[in-house]
């Protein structure tokens, strides 16, 4: 590592702003190594907190009790939402899509800590596109399981394109695109009443679950929220 600690990876602007990858050591703690990605200057995701991405894979597969399944993964982040869902045997297809090429281009640069992974995943496919816009258009593939990792929340948004998204016309609109038995998977940072009362009126089982951890950088506890519709 540099004298500073801190590598930068990565800085450019992006379509939804100033985009940073970088790494550095913990001064806390000596020899841990994290990847962090902020956006217009703001923290985005951390590789040292991932209990509550991989939660919301993991929880969804065990949701659906069938084979060769077909996921779709709105979202690529630094992967491990993608990782967890790929330890499933069960899983046939992954396909994530990104709206950010530079992200992809993190990936397939090996810029991620699960960069070598992901690229040797044959099950894996990573396209550039919007999942919100996708989902609110045809369904031309039935998705087994749908995970949305994008947004900080329902009520907070990385972008205006989502807002259909959370709202009852969204979700049955996102809900053509889930085969019989499918699965919808939506992670936040905070906790959504109306969000979940509008899975409650498309999806007739719904469960809302708060993943807590300790975040030793700043002293306290965190808890993130994951949401799951199906039926």
């Amino acid at each position: 590592m540099s004298d500073s600690n801190l590598e930068i990876l990565f800085y450019e602007l992006s379509p939804l702003g100033l985009l940073c990858l970088r790494r550095r050591e913990l001064l806390s703690q000596p020899g841990t190594i994290v990847t962090e990605v902020t956006l217009n200057h703001e923290f985005l995701m951390s590789s040292l907190y991932t209990d509550s991405e991989r939660a919301l894979a993991r929880t969804a597969m065990q949701m659906h009790e069938g084979e060769d399944l077909r996921v779709l993964v709105g979202g690529l982040g630094l992967g491990y939402t993608a990782h967890e869902t790929l330890l499933a045997d069960r899983v046939a297809r992954v396909e994530v899509v990104e709206l950010l090429s530079q992200v992809i281009d993190w990936l397939a640069n090996g810029l991620m800590p699960l960069s070598s992974e992901l690229r040797d995943e044959r099950r894996l496919v990573v396209t550039q596109g919007d999942v919100y816009r996708r989902l609110a258009g045809p369904a031309d593939d039935l998705f087994d399981v749908i995970l949305i990792d994008v947004d900080h929340s329902p009520e907070e948004r990385l972008g205006e394109g989502s807002i259909s998204f959370y709202t009852t016309p969204g979700l049955l609109a996102v809900r053509r695109h889930l085969a019989a038995d499918g699965v919808l998977a939506v992670w936040s940072y905070a906790e959504s009443s109306p969000f979940a009362n509008a899975l409650r009126t498309v999806f007739e089982q719904v469960l809302v679950e708060p993943v807590t951890y300790d975040n030793h950088l700043i002293d306290q506890q965190r808890t993130d929220w994951l949401f799951f519709a199906r039926g």
